[in-house]
């Protein structure tokens, strides 16, 4: 399932390439065709033709349109080296984040593959006991700054982040100062080890 990490979002076209899988299917959507209906299965012939005809297909298949506009992602990937720059986007993300939990003893864990990283809050790194509540409040104040963010993980306790993968380095650093404000405002820290 490449529908959230396919097309570039962890510095690899598809996220299976980092753990050199060949899947004998890839299922992929949302940046497939840049925000319109269309959704793709793609495997190996064999699979693909085990079928029988008009067993695979979906609601939105060969909409003209959204055929056109996956095929101007495709292009616009390949031209603007899409999977390189969440690469260095999710680095500097990353940085970032490893910087804040050197200092704030809430920050349990950073973890992630390009541009697709999440924040792991936690009441304190000995228990790393998950901090659900303290998780809300940071998607809280980080949204009065402008930052909208997403909890994921078992917990609620991950912020969960997927930059745009077409954000410059001044608009990442601006969303990532907004969310280290918010960082800050929440736990009560100034940044110092605890």
């Amino acid at each position: 399932d490449e529908i959230q990490t396919g097309f570039g979002r962890t510095g690899r076209l598809f996220a299976c390439e980092h753990y050199g899988l060949t899947p004998d299917l890839i299922v992929t959507a949302k940046s497939l065709a840049g925000g319109l209906p269309l959704a793709a299965v793609t495997g190996r012939a064999e699979v693909m033709e085990a079928a029988q005809a008009g067993g695979l297909g979906g609601t939105y298949g060969g909409n003209p349109l959204a055929c056109a506009a996956a095929l101007a992602v495709l292009d616009a990937m390949e031209a603007e080296r899409i999977p390189e720059r969440a690469q260095l986007a999710g680095d500097r993300i990353r940085a970032r984040f490893c910087s804040w939990a050197s200092r704030h003893p809430s920050v349990g864990d950073v973890r992630g593959l390009g541009a697709m990283i999440g924040l792991e809050l936690v009441t304190d790194r000995e228990s790393r006991a998950p901090d659900k509540a303290l998780t809300g409040r940071l998607l809280s104040a980080a949204l009065e700054r402008g930052v909208l963010l997403l909890s994921a993980g078992t917990y609620g306790n991950v912020v969960r982040v997927l930059a745009p993968l077409v954000a410059d380095d001044a608009l990442l650093d601006e969303g990532l100062d907004a969310v280290e404000a918010a960082l800050e405002v929440v736990t009560g820290e100034s940044g110092q080890s605890g």
